[in-house]
């Protein structure tokens, strides 16, 4: 088998070794890598693939290990070949809709090199049989949106692709990124999602069979087509291979979005960003359906999920905040707990009514006040009860949060129920009006 399964016309491999893979050629602060720079770069793919070269590039993704980077990290090659063995049309949806507000990875790779995803969407298209592939932006990403779509127009031009791309705004809600949202929208329906039968892969968009990726999987699909498994195992880990975009922010020098090889410790992370630019109490990982981790246990973990899931964490989505001692993690858990509860997608008990209690309790810890229930010792309980209830997984993500924080900021906890707190007052993590 060949280690490729396209071979594009291209000047060079890349060394395997070297960073950035994904960032390759698109500098800061500049606009969108344009479409010559990447052929040159990267090289022309074929606008089809036979039934035969599709099957080797699912094997080839299956061999390189790549696991989606939208937060679930399910297995790229198994959802390839979930969708291509249904034996009919299909669609594709290139999901870079980004809701978590704390996130920017997938805004950088859309805004930087949107040619690279649209790659990847193609070449997903033709090995799954689709006609048709939807890149999914958020309605508040302007910029993204326009860059993607003369990215679109320059590939027109060139009748570079087989696939008709269609470019589209999702509401900038943190559970309209689920796939099943996605596949509701895009139907005309809600932008809620649900875990009923069928699933995408089944019966999504327009009744066929769909593929959801997210962008930079799907960018990441186009560098596995053109180099090779073993190329793409040459950074990362044993179980997770590759390299993954994380957005850094908080406390450190210079915040923003880095391509890292999964397995990185977090210690030379932040020394990448320019150091801690204050002392720090604890480390948020993985994004608001992440958790908190104690600066004395974080510094030491590595960057994949199986280095933080002695921490009970995930690398999940790719964002980690580093929290300054000056500022109270518990209010900030209790506005990400509102801001949660808020983007309910009210459709079952759990998520309408139990993350707004969970919020209302962890809002009078922050706030010192004493309640009959809902304190510390009633919350552990309370998160339990909506874990796994849920008409989707939007209260397991909200409980995880909530619970980390009860043992992380444990002293705080304390410091509050006798009145006071550590904290200067300031906000800290990104947010948007919380809805109630």
């Amino acid at each position: 088998m060949s280690a490729t399964a396209v071979a594009p016309r291209r000047r060079s491999v890349p060394d395997p070794h070297e960073l950035p893979r994904l960032l390759a050629g698109a500098g800061v602060g500049q606009g969108p890598v344009p479409l010559e720079e990447h052929v040159e770069r990267h090289g022309v793919l074929p606008k089809e693939i036979s039934r035969r070269e599709a099957a080797r590039l699912i094997d080839l993704v299956e061999a390189s290990g790549l696991r989606g980077r939208g937060g679930a990290g399910f297995p790229t090659g198994r959802k390839l070949r979930a969708v291509a063995e249904r034996g009919h049309r299909a669609v594709v949806v290139a999901n870079g809709s980004e809701g978590e507000p704390a996130s920017a990875k997938d805004k950088v790779l859309l805004r930087r090199v949107p040619h690279l995803v649209l790659d990847g969407a193609a070449l997903a298209s033709a090995t799954v049989g689709a006609a048709e592939a939807f890149i999914v932006v958020g309605e508040g990403a302007e910029r993204e949106r326009l860059a993607i779509e003369d990215a679109v127009a320059e590939r027109e031009r060139r009748r570079l692709d087989g696939v008709a791309f269609r470019v589209v705004t999702v509401p900038d809600r943190f559970v309209a990124g689920e796939e099943t949202a996605l596949v509701n929208f895009l139907n005309g329906g809600p932008a809620k999602p649900t875990f009923t039968p069928p699933r995408p892969f089944e019966r999504g968009v327009g009744g066929l069979p769909t593929l959801v990726q997210n962008v930079e999987t799907l960018a990441h699909l186009a560098l596995v087509a053109r180099y090779g498994p073993a190329w793409f195992r040459g950074l990362g880990t044993e179980d997770q291979p590759g390299t993954a975009l994380v957005t850094l922010d908080g406390a450190v020098g210079r915040p923003g979005v880095y391509e890292i090889p999964v397995g990185l410790p977090l210690r030379d992370l932040v020394e990448r960003a320019g150091g801690v630019s204050a002392p720090i109490s604890a480390f948020l990982v993985g994004g608001y359906f992440g958790a908190w981790i104690g600066v004395q246990n974080a510094v030491d973990l590595t960057l994949s999920n199986t280095g933080l899931a002695a921490a009970g964490a995930s690398l999940g989505a790719g964002t980690i905040i580093a929290l300054p001692t000056g500022t109270c993690g518990v209010v900030e858990t209790a506005r990400v707990a509102r801001y949660l509860a808020g983007e309910s997608a009210r459709q079952c008990g759990p998520c309408l009514h139990g993350l707004d209690a969970i919020a209302t309790a962890v809002e009078h810890l922050a706030a010192r006040k004493k309640q009959r229930r809902g304190g510390s010792e009633d919350l552990p309980r309370w998160t339990a009860q909506v874990k796994g209830r849920g008409a989707c997984r939007h209260p397991d993500g909200a409980a995880r949060l909530v619970e980390s924080a009860l043992t992380v900021f444990a002293d705080e906890l304390a410091r509050h129920a006798r009145g006071t707190c550590t904290g200067d007052g300031r906000p800290l993590l990104r947010l948007p009006e919380a809805r109630r």
